[in-house]
């Protein structure tokens, strides 16, 4: 007999009192982050510092980048997979459209998007969605920051961390969820996405301070941009996105440092 339940996810709030490092604030909420990630592998975060106002008026900027042209949607093109325009498709989806845009917190790189998509200028667009990235970028170092604190890694990985492939990293402890979007009713729906994908020739690899005899190596250390194309290749295809890593990166039996 099937069970229908919700599960219901960790809501946390980033009360600015407890976002000074190394007070007794910041300590508890590193905790419930991280355990958050261990167990759920996502969480809805309250964050202040990314206005509702801000969110609402990128929204509506979408619905003026859908009617765009197709002719100029086409020049949003990347070499990377799922990096450019993705019109509607049987790959994807008939009702499915996408944009790509890299570094997009990078203001010169959102300028050079917006002018393909309006040769004029939208600096409406421009700025809005800058504001928006840059606000989003800052929020995810934060939440980095907060695992590296609580895992007790120390400031030698705060510059290298914020890119990672968090399950590979972590030596399988923080959970990885799969992206599905479900939709239903009537109506248009509109989503934003933020990836941090490390820079070409970065080499994912698992702390020593997270192996040990309860937790041995669990992946190879490997090249991401290695493990991007995989995932998008044709021996892939069949391959459940939660099982890819452990099909291109697994070590069996793992191993001890």
């Amino acid at each position: 007999m099937g069970v229908n339940a919700e599960i219901e996810f960790p809501v946390i709030e980033f009360r600015p009192s407890d976002l000074k490092r190394g007070t007794d604030g910041w300590h508890r909420l590193c905790k419930r982050v991280r355990e958050a990630c261990e167990t759920f592998g996502c969480f809805e975060v309250v964050y202040e510092k990314i206005s509702a106002k801000v969110r609402e008026e990128t929204f509506e900027l979408m619905k003026e980048l859908i009617v765009v042209p197709v002719e100029r949607k086409q020049k949003n093109v990347s070499p990377l997979p799922y990096h450019g325009w993705v019109g509607p498709c049987n790959q994807v989806s008939l009702l499915y459209e996408g944009f790509g845009l890299e570094d997009a917190s990078n203001y010169d790189s959102v300028k050079s998007f917006t002018q393909l998509m309006w040769p004029n200028g939208h600096p409406c667009f421009c700025n809005t969605l800058h504001t928006m990235a840059t606000q989003i970028e800052e929020l995810n170092k934060l939440i980095w920051l907060m695992i590296i604190d609580s895992y007790g890694l120390g400031e030698k990985w705060e510059s290298v961390m914020i890119n990672y492939k968090s399950l590979a990293w972590s030596n399988g402890r923080l959970k990885a969820v799969n992206h599905r979007v479900m939709m239903s009713g009537e109506k248009d729906r509109f989503s934003i996405a933020t990836f941090a994908i490390p820079v070409e020739g970065t080499i994912i690899k698992a702390p020593k301070e997270l192996i040990d005899e309860q937790h041995p190596q669990l992946f190879k250390d490997f090249d991401f941009m290695d493990f991007f194309l995989f995932a998008f290749s044709k021996p892939a295809k069949h391959i459940d996105s939660g099982e890819q890593l452990q099909a291109f990166a697994s070590l069996s039996p793992p191993i001890f440092d």
